[in-house]
């Protein structure tokens, strides 16, 4: 269990699962900045946490509501969780995470809602089995099951976070495709990587001689 002290933001398992350097700059060495995508997606977190709380007949909906896991280590903000109404009468949580975007082909976004499907567990007592992604790109929801794969590579990439970010190391760049949508490209300077790899090589066989 972790102390209060010790909690580490939701969103970081997301950066962390995009690009351990990436996740580093932000959150050890608190450097952001932003670029058309991430802008757009600010926007439209800042747009739906306007939005208060709701009522439709047997779904309560509550609007950036706040998780804790200190099994994890974790808190954040989720941006819906919809109470839905069962037939013996109890409330099944729902987390709704909105994304400007498309699916992504790793588990980054789905780490990112089991984590609050994890702290849902841990604060109401209850089981959490499902959620969905609202992208902008598709207009239409993706449900998504929280398997026992998808909670074991959450709960390793939360021991994963604590392990990064209790350190003071930036992990080295490595350029990739990804690159190119990271705001944090010029900063980064991942295609530089393997030239600096060649110039220390160089360097020290020339001193070895």
């Amino acid at each position: 269990m972790y102390s209060e002290d010790d909690l580490l933001m939701i969103s970081a398992l997301q950066h962390l699962l995009f690009c351990p350097r990436q996740c580093a700059l932000i959150h050890l060495e608190q450097i952001w900045t932003e670029n058309r995508l991430t802008a757009e997606g600010r926007l439209l977190h800042e747009h739906v946490h306007e939005a208060g709380s709701d009522s439709r007949g047997a779904v309560r909906i509550e609007y950036d509501m706040p998780l804790r896991s200190l099994r994890l280590g974790l808190s954040g903000r989720a941006d819906v969780v919809e109470m839905q109404r069962q037939p013996d009468k109890t409330w099944q949580p729902f987390p709704v995470e909105y994304k400007h975007g498309k699916p992504k082909k790793d588990d980054s976004d789905l780490v990112q809602l089991c984590a609050q499907a994890l702290c849902l567990e841990e604060m109401l007592g209850c089981a959490v089995p499902a959620g969905a992604f609202y992208y902008g790109v598709k207009k239409r929801r993706t449900e998504v099951a929280f398997d026992q794969r998808l909670r074991r590579v959450t709960e390793e990439a939360a021991a994963r976070l604590h392990e990064l970010l209790s350190g003071t190391i930036t992990p080295q760049p490595e350029y990739s495709k990804r690159c190119e949508s990271c705001s944090l490209i010029d900063t980064c300077l991942p295609q530089t990587s393997g030239r600096r790899g060649r110039v220390s090589n160089y360097m020290e066989r020339m001193t070895a001689l």
